[in-house]
């Protein structure tokens, strides 16, 4: 089959998705200088959270409130950009740019990655095309106004350690620290526990992520403001049992019901239904899309998180700062609507 037959194939696919679907169509676009530009990065696969993040941001960008400019992933799972690609497809973003950082793949049984892309057609052009995470954000950055980018990260952070230490080239003449610098507005990042640095269970996922070093680099080298959302926050706002009534032909209910099933952590609770799941990753991508302070969460004082090389948090108020984290209203109902509109629209 030719690749012009093939995109118009794939193309008539991603309508047809659309609109069986009754999904309501995108909005018109809001005038740019509305929308924030998000450049989502994520260790899709794992956790179902990600997937529920992913899902959101197709709602805002539908509705007009965010420029979704990529996604870039964490995991070089081996079947992580090929579900990536199928859910972008299913949401009707084939051509959403992919990046993936450069390390080799692996094989892991218990993520969802592999049912997604078994089960949903993808764009193979998409997945061929999926540049080194690195590479795709210079682009962006390069090309992008100043301040003007979100970035929103959910997973651990060895994506952006690479961005900072990435050195001029042929995209731009600013290495990647100063490209930061010079062109986001704000960086929103899933992690951490606020405000006594260490969960239960240890360090935090997404500051440890068995990277030693990596968020304690990070934090340090970001010239531009940080939101946090921590673990608290996340795990106060459970979702997922109600997909259960969702239509099982769509890559949320997919992949929450294989992580419901396989996931270690989730596995022996399972009883053949979705079960109800933290909402980590959701948190940073609504807060990004449409802020929610006064409503959802409150935030921190101004201040500085200093991170040591496990990944554990110490906090320090400090007016100068620029660093702040979110803080849970105590209406975890009305915040968990939101979320599940956001993911099942």
């Amino acid at each position: 089959m030719s690749k012009i037959i093939l995109k118009a194939v794939l193309a008539a696919v991603s309508l047809c998705l659309v609109a069986c679907d009754g999904r309501r169509n995108p909005a018109p676009d809001s005038p740019a200088e509305t929308q924030t530009k998000v450049i989502f990065d994520t260790d899709f696969g794992g956790d179902a959270d990600d997937l529920g993040a992913i899902a959101m941001l197709h709602y805002y960008a539908d509705r007009g409130d965010i420029d979704l400019l990529a996604i870039t992933s964490w995991s070089n799972e081996e079947y992580a950009v090929p579900a990536l690609a199928a859910v972008n497809l299913f949401y009707g973003r084939p051509e959403l740019p992919l990046g993936v950082r450069e390390t080799d793949t692996w094989r892991t049984e218990w993520n969802y990655t592999k049912p997604i892309a078994d089960q949903f057609p993808h764009d193979p052009e998409a997945v061929a095309n999926a540049a080194p995470a690195v590479a795709l954000y210079r682009e962006l950055l390069a090309e992008a106004d100043p301040h003007s980018i979100t970035i929103i990260t959910v997973g651990p952070l060895a994506n952006i350690q690479n961005l900072l230490r990435s050195e001029p080239d042929e995209v731009s003449d600013l290495s990647g620290e100063d490209l930061i610098e010079a062109k986001v507005d704000q960086v929103v990042i899933m992690g951490g526990q606020f405000p006594d640095g260490i969960t239960a269970h240890g360090p935090e996922w997404n500051f440890d992520g068995n990277m030693k070093g990596v968020t304690q680099e990070v934090v340090a080298r970001i010239k531009r403001p940080i939101i946090f959302s921590g673990y608290e926050v996340g795990e106060a706002l459970r979702y997922g049992a109600a997909l259960n009534q969702h239509p099982t032909n769509t890559p949320l209910y997919v992949g929450y019901k294989y992580f419901s099933e396989h996931a270690p952590w989730m596995k022996q609770d399972y009883q053949g239904e979705i079960l109800d799941n933290a909402s980590f990753d959701q948190t940073a991508v609504m807060f990004a899309a449409i802020d929610g302070v006064g409503t959802h969460w409150s935030l921190s004082a101004p201040g500085t998180l200093f991170v040591d090389a496990d990944g554990v948090g110490t906090w320090v108020e400090n007016a100068a700062g620029q660093h702040r984290y979110m803080i849970l209203t105590d209406d975890t109902v009305e915040t968990v609507s939101e979320i599940a509109a956001a993911m099942t629209h």
